[in-house]
């Protein structure tokens, strides 16, 4: 009885290292990328340990290194496919426009911005080889970004994602008790950051004010003033409130690209630069490392890529459209505008002035508003 008991409490004092690890590394994740990465690196050759054991499909459990790769190829495959109603067939792009070449100075001013500590994707290359070009590398590169640009295609190694499992809580040896990390390619991040700056400078004026995340110089902090003035303002003038808190699950994973590309034209993106959107995703893959081992690659056809530097400005725009099927709706009025939502990228505060609008706006932003955009 007292090794049993011994046993159970080893048992959990391990559960409850592993969850306290998980949380510290999506807080790293968030404010501290430089020791998440050194932590990821770490876990990669394998000085961490990971869980070796794990349950399969129909739970038996497997134990050797080659044997656990493929219920997390399995799992991930899963979860990174999962659909829900339908979306729009791929839009063409249209009328490709101008080919306006993508500069050096541009290609060097990302380059320079990259962390050092930030971890290799597919192809091994490391930020520091990057950042140690001198003129004649950072030439060259700028010269791929450009045949890649005017041909519409990129090389399979930047479409490819390494699914790297980080443990949050629960019983090590079942896969959905992890989240993943998704590594790509550095060469690849950089290209996105180039188009990423194009794509903000069309859209940006045209995302309302209610949406804060992924926006400079704005914040948790304005939405939790807007909020409360909001409520002040209901008290003092006797105005009833209603307000509905929603955490958009996986909604990063969910967002059908066929209405992304769409909604990305309604707001002018169009042409080569559709283009080069489209052809990061058009041949989307991932595959699993997990205890030194990789799976086989497998394809991800929706939902937008974690890790990529487009698709913070990707979701919000997609989440703008969405936003904009709520008016007509009796909402609330603050300062001689009406404020329907407040959001931070998929956490979203519906405020209206009676619970029955409330309901409305929850229909709105649910599943069925991707077909509404259709």
């Amino acid at each position: 009885m007292a090794k049993r008991g011994a046993a159970v409490a080893v048992a959990e004092a391990k559960s409850r290292a592993w969850e306290k690890f998980g949380e510290a590394m999506e807080k790293d994740y968030r404010s501290a990328p430089k020791r998440f990465w050194q932590t990821v690196r770490r876990l990669r050759r394998g000085r961490q340990e990971l869980a070796h054991t794990v349950y399969s499909g129909d739970w038996e459990l497997l134990m050797s290194t080659g044997a656990i790769v493929g219920p997390w190829k399995e799992y991930f495959e899963e979860l990174l496919n999962r659909t829900y109603g339908h979306s729009k067939e791929e839009p063409e792009p249209g009328d490709l426009g101008m080919d306006l070449p993508i500069s050096g100075a541009e290609v060097a001013e990302v380059v320079k911005q990259l962390h050092s500590g930030g971890a290799p994707g597919a192809d091994e290359i490391h930020p520091g080889y990057l950042k140690a070009m001198d003129v004649v590398g950072l030439s060259w590169l700028t010269c791929l970004f450009n045949i890649v640009w005017s041909s519409g295609a990129v090389p399979l190694e930047w479409q490819t994602g390494v699914v790297v499992p980080i443990f949050k809580k629960g019983d090590l040896r079942v896969c959905s008790n992890y989240r993943g990390i998704t590594l790509l390619s550095l060469p690849g991040k950089v290209y996105s950051k180039v188009l990423e700056r194009e794509i903000r400078s069309i859209v940006e004026s045209q995302i309302q004010e209610e949406q804060c995340g992924f926006r400079p110089g704005r914040g948790t902090v304005d939405q939790l003033y807007t909020l409360a003035r909001v409520v002040e303002g209901a008290w003092e003038f006797a105005q009833p409130i209603h307000m509905c808190f929603v955490d958009l699950e996986k909604a990063y994973d969910r967002v059908p690209r066929g209405t992304l590309w769409a909604t990305l034209q309604e707001y002018g993106v169009g042409g080569f630069l559709l283009r080069a959107i489209q052809s990061l995703y058009q041949r989307s893959v991932s595959l699993v490392l997990i205890a030194g081992s990789k799976s086989d690659l497998f394809p991800v056809r929706v939902g937008l890529r974690q890790g990529c530097p487009l698709s913070p400005v990707l979701f919000i725009t997609f989440m703008d459209r969405i936003s904009r099927c709520g008016r007509g709706v009796e909402c609330v009025e603050f300062g001689g505008r009406i404020i329907s939502s407040l959001v931070f990228a998929d956490d979203v505060v519906h405020l209206a002035s009676s619970s029955s609008d409330v309901q409305l706006l929850l229909g709105i932003g649910s599943r069925p508003s991707v077909k509404r955009l259709e």
